[in-house]
C-alpha cells in the first residue's frame, strides 16, 4: 500500500480542491479532466486519483495536506 500526501501551495488549498473534485467526479463527462488535474498537478498515478475522487478510498486532512492510502 502506498501513502500519498497532497500538499497545498499559496494558490491551491488542497483539501478544498479535493472536495470540489470529488463532487465533480460524479459527472461522467468531467472525470477525465478532474483525474488529469491530480495526475499532472500532484504527480500521482491515474489509478490513485480515480480511487480518491470516486470515494473508493478514504482520505484525511492534516493541516493543509490531504493524505490517503492506495
Amino acid at each position: 500500500m502506498t501513502t500519498y500526501r497532497l500538499g497545498s501551495a499559496p494558490m491551491i488549498h488542497t483539501p478544498g480542491m479535493v472536495r470540489w473534485a470529488v463532487n465533480g467526479y460524479a459527472f461522467q463527462s468531467d472525470r477525465k479532466y478532474l483525474t488529469n488535474i491530480f495526475t499532472e498537478g500532484w504527480g500521482i498515478p491515474a489509478d490513485a486519483a480515480k480511487k480518491l475522487l470516486s470515494g473508493r478510498v478514504p482520505y484525511t486532512v492534516e493541516g493543509e495536506t490531504v493524505v490517503f492510502d492506495v
